[in-house]
């Protein structure tokens, strides 16, 4: 598959507050550079889930300068390693509404195992975490092979 936007992304992303992240999105083949935002409106605990608002580039794969705009809830599950969450998403590839969910399972602390429906395709995820960084191996729409690195600082 030739996908030349997707293959290389970075972003940045800056704490205002610690339920409001600003960024930037750069897609460095196509010289392309997006805000991203991210708000959260609860904070999970024993009785109430995530809920949190957000906006960045269309899911992974799609055209140059095309938008989402998501609400995210997101639960973990009571004496168990699974964090399940659902999504409702406004694409401005698709001009309609999408529904992404997926489920995080603890496979240790520092180990994380996902898998992700964005809408339209699955991905799986394997992350390895510390308190600075994470390292993910991913299988993109179950076929391509990526990886991706975060930093904290």
């Amino acid at each position: 598959m030739k996908a030349t936007r997707p293959r290389w992304r970075f972003n940045l992303a800056y704490g205002v507050t610690d339920r409001l992240l600003v960024g930037l999105e750069y897609n460095p083949v196509v010289n392309e550079l997006l805000p991203t935002a991210n708000y959260t409106v609860l904070f999970e605990n024993e009785r109430q889930p995530l809920i949190s608002l957000g906006t960045s580039s269309d899911r992974i794969f799609s055209p140059e300068g095309t938008r989402s705009y998501t609400v995210t809830f997101g639960k973990s599950i009571p004496s168990s390693r699974l964090a399940p969450y659902f999504a409702v998403n406004w694409s401005t590839w698709e001009d309609r509404l999408t529904y992404p969910f997926g489920v995080n399972y603890s496979l240790h602390p520092q180990w994380d195992a996902m898998v992700q429906h964005d809408g339209r395709n699955t991905h799986w995820l394997l992350t390895y975490k510390t308190s600075e960084t994470s390292t993910s191996l991913l299988l993109v729409k179950g076929r391509y092979w990526g990886v991706s690195f975060g930093v904290r600082f």
